[in-house]
């Protein structure tokens, strides 16, 4: 189903003031006051309640977040919630392992009966006046399906005996797709049940899936619904749970296999905004100040934070944030120290102040105007749900995921924004506008339906030009799917692609004409070939530099996007693009000092998130807390911040002219530093968990 134009602007018109969220499974605590726009509760346990008060008494607007593969569910696993015993519904290991989640915290095999008990869980939550509902984190784990519970629900599914998944690469697909398809069952209970609460209250409580990008969970090995949630009834979007965890999982590039956090990242965004754009669903875009491991140290932490954070300010069509997991973590835990890890500490406090100014910023990325400064656009790369559906044995496709990255990386590092084009919603109007060439194997992944082939086609037909690189070799195509049945005989999807196209199964051309477009073949592994191999990069870049005409050329060593006033940068390493420089009046937002920058190397992995005073023209530039301003004149300025408790904070204010004084609930408060040719004031003083009032007269 896709949203009507109505719905989709009753959903943007609901969710305007949530621009920045965050998910706490803590009571409301002034330490954790971040004045984000929305607080989400997680669980629906005993306490659930309390806390849903404790944080809407504070101002916040409040959600509710609970678990869909684990959770503190055990009256549902051992039967005490309808009389039946579900224990058999853990996923299983081959050696008869279940796979937990500490305790008897189990990930499950979804039987029928499992969404309609989270379901119950959530009216609970409804019924106190949450606005709306995530169910995070739809996992089946690909070597999970041994259980007993999963072997009935594949011979209903089937009509078939149960076969051991590593048994042959169709049994694995067959897994994958059973795997696919009862989490999506699960949570199609919970979206009915919430849109029958909201018929029966007249509320709209919408329903939303915090998720990991369909790159990271088909790299981990991880089945989940995906794009199929974004065609069902009540699913309202996603949170796109893209952090350093997942970003920094290694790849290759070049033959080097390394950490690349900000370029994975890149992607995993970008594959998350490619699942909602067409389909009038939305999207927040996760970052985590830390992650979950916690033996890295701060220094780390904040790095890694840069990276992803840049990531995804790097896809304009998205201005709503997740602004971290689980505050409580870390503002009150304690993590290796940058000067010495032996030694674990509290959250730096120039690192917190940080925070808090960027959280603050968030909520104004939402601007008409967008330019880009980097290399050319108009790249895509298929993606599909089934990448998630060969991750294990027999013929598991590559460990590394070189079938995408080494289609895509050669491009993100010579500064090109290429986007993930999740193959499923190519037939959506408007969908492949703007794209002048695909990369597209079927290495790893195969086509869910015969239907995407004809979108395809017309779009080469109609000008585009499709690089299609695979060696055919990829044992899965011969699995039992819609190419070779029901009086199909094509011994791969690609064959019947190129059929559509007007070609022959095998054309011994590399370049073939298709309408107004063309179809480049490379008989290579995209893995094998490209990503595993030194020059893998230019064997593919020179090719579609070389025979893509209707695609104008650009390489750069940056990818640099300008957002209203705000400039989002990041500098290439592994690239031979000469060096970019920004010059102008910059504030980095990254600094928690708010210093006036004038000129900007973008070096190799350099990021920044910056304002350029030039195009700012509201009076307050950053903040570490949200500001209210109650008053403003060419001789006053009058406002109100507020924020966490014992953290500093910081005002860097527009002035009409030299400032004469200073208060902070009445107290006289020294100016930090005053810039007279820019007109800028800085002011710092301890923050508050209560609004503090700021007064400032001016000559």
């Amino acid at each position: 189903m896709i949203f009507t134009a109505v719905a989709a602007a009753m959903l943007m018109q609901q969710s305007a003031q949530e621009r920045t969220i965050f998910q706490t499974g803590s009571t409301y605590k002034d330490r954790l006051n971040i004045r984000a726009d929305v607080a989400i509760v997680y669980g629906f346990d005993k306490s659930m309640p309390d806390r849903v008060k404790a944080w809407r008494n504070k101002g916040y607007k409040v959600h509710l977040m609970t678990g869909v593969a684990w959770g503190e569910y055990q009256d549902y696993y051992f039967g005490r919630w309808d009389g039946i015993n579900h224990e058999d519904e853990a996923q299983t290991r081959a050696n008869g392992e279940k796979i937990g989640h500490g305790g008897d915290v189990y990930y499950m095999s979804p039987g029928k009966n499992y969404g309609k008990y989270l379901a119950e869980g959530v009216r609970r939550a409804l019924d106190v006046g949450v606005e709306a509902v995530h169910l995070e984190e739809p996992e089946f784990w690909s070597w999970g399906g041994y259980g007993g519970g999963f072997k009935k629900e594949w011979k209903e599914y089937y009509n078939e005996e149960w076969r051991d998944p590593a048994s042959s690469p169709d049994a694995r697909w067959r897994t994958a797709k059973l795997m696919y398809y009862l989490y999506r069952r699960a949570l199609q209970q919970v979206f009915n049940s919430v849109q029958e609460y909201n018929k029966e209250k007249g509320t709209h409580v919408r329903c939303y899936v915090p998720t990991h990008s369909l790159l990271n969970y088909a790299h981990w090995g991880i089945v989940s619904p995906q794009q199929s949630l974004a065609m069902l009834k009540g699913c309202d979007g996603y949170i796109a749970q893209v952090w350093t965890g997942t970003a920094r999982t290694s790849n290759f590039y070049k033959g080097v296999r390394k950490e690349r956090t900000f370029e994975t990242a890149f992607l995993e965004y970008g594959s998350m905004q490619n699942l909602v754009r067409s389909t009038g669903r939305g999207v927040w875009y996760l970052a985590d100040p830390i992650e979950d491991n916690p033996d890295h140290d701060w220094g780390d932490y904040r790095r890694n934070y840069h990276a992803t954070l840049v990531a995804s300010l790097l896809q304009p069509d998205v201005a709503q944030y997740e602004v971290m997991p689980w505050p409580e973590r870390i503002y009150q835990d304690k993590y290796p120290s940058e000067a010495d890890p032996k030694t674990r500490v509290l959250i730096p406090d120039a690192y917190a102040t940080e925070l808090q100014v960027v959280i603050n910023s968030l909520k104004d990325m939402k601007q008409a105007a967008v330019k880009w400064d980097s290399g050319s656009h108009g790249i895509g790369l298929v993606i599909s749900d089934s990448l998630m559906f060969q991750r294990d044995n027999p013929s598991r496709s590559d460990p590394d995921f070189g079938h995408i990255y080494g289609l895509a990386m050669p491009f993100v590092k010579r500064g090109m924004p290429i986007q993930p084009v999740q193959l499923e919603n190519v037939g959506l109007s408007g969908y492949l506008d703007g794209l002048k060439v695909l990369l597209m194997t079927y290495e790893g992944m195969k086509p869910l339906s015969a239907e995407v082939h004809t979108h395809l086609a017309k779009w080469v037909k109609d000008g585009g030009t499709l690089i299609f690189v695979d060696n055919d070799k990829d044992p899965f195509n011969g699995v039992r799917e819609w190419w070779n049945s029901n009086g199909l005989t094509f011994k791969n999807p690609r064959e019947h692609l190129f059929s559509l196209l007007g070609l022959s199964p095998n054309p011994l051309d590399e370049v073939n004409p298709a309408g107004k477009g063309k179809v480049v073949w490379l008989k290579l592994s995209p893995s094998k070939d490209l990503s595993h191999q030194a020059n893998g990069d230019v064997v593919l870049t020179s090719k579609v530099r070389q025979v893509a005409k209707n695609f104008n050329w650009k390489e750069s060593s940056a990818l640099v996007l300008k957002r209203g006033p705000y400039v989002i940068a990041a500098g290439m390493d592994e690239t031979d693009a000469p060096r970019q420089t920004l010059t102008g009046s910059f504030v980095d937002l990254f600094d928690p000092a708010l210093s006036i920058q004038k000129t900007i190397e973008l070096t190799p992995n350099a990021l920044h998130f910056l304002v350029d005073l030039s195009k700012y023209k509201q009076q307050i530039v950053a903040a570490a807390g949200n500001v209210v301003t109650k008053s403003s004149s060419k001789t006053s300025w009058k406002g109100t911040i507020e924020g966490q408790a014992d953290t500093q904070s910081i005002l860097l204010l527009r002035t009409p002219g030299k400032p004469k004084s200073a208060t902070l609930d009445g107290k006289a408060l020294a100016i930090k530093r005053y810039d007279e040719k820019l007109k800028l004031l800085w002011l710092q003083f301890p923050q508050k968990s209560s609004p503090q009032i700021l007064d400032i007269s001016f000559e």
